[in-house]
């Protein structure tokens, strides 16, 4: 399981250092993608192949299931970590998630998000501001809250 937030800075080439806790479930090679709400999510091996199985499913006649995983899935690349413990995050995904220099890497249960900090601190700003009310709409889901 992930879980955490920790800030680190992409360099020039863009390579990004993914934090010890956070490498150990990912693996060595992961798949990284273009995620929701303007972040990138990343999946270790196993986490991807039971996602796929899970799109696969989707109805390929709905048009907007087939623009879901056209997008989901053109945007993926595999990611491997290197020596120092950094992963080089390809251009189109560092213009997708707008990564510059901040970045603030979170460990989200099955996956990573690798969020710019400013639009991190703009997601956050506005998920806390409702967050008990969210929480008050999932309670049917029977989370033990």
């Amino acid at each position: 399981m992930f879980m955490g937030e920790y800030q680190h800075n992409i360099d020039a080439k863009g390579r990004l250092f993914i934090p010890a806790r956070l490498r150990e479930g990912l693996g060595d090679l992961f798949i990284l993608t273009k995620g929701l709400d303007g972040c990138l999510f990343a999946y270790p091996c196993q986490e991807w192949q039971a996602l796929e199985q899970k799109l696969k499913s989707l109805p390929f006649t709905r048009g907007d299931a087939r623009a879901f995983v056209r997008f989901f899935f053109s945007g993926a690349t595999e990611c491997e970590v290197d020596k120092q413990g950094r992963i080089l995050i390809p251009g189109n995904l560092r213009e997708y998630a707008q990564l510059e220099k901040d970045v603030v890497v979170i460990g989200v249960s099955t996956r990573v998000e690798i969020w710019s900090a400013s639009g991190w601190e703009n997601y956050r700003a506005k998920a806390a501001s409702s967050y008990e009310e969210i929480a008050e709409k999932i309670i049917d889901f029977d989370l033990g809250f």
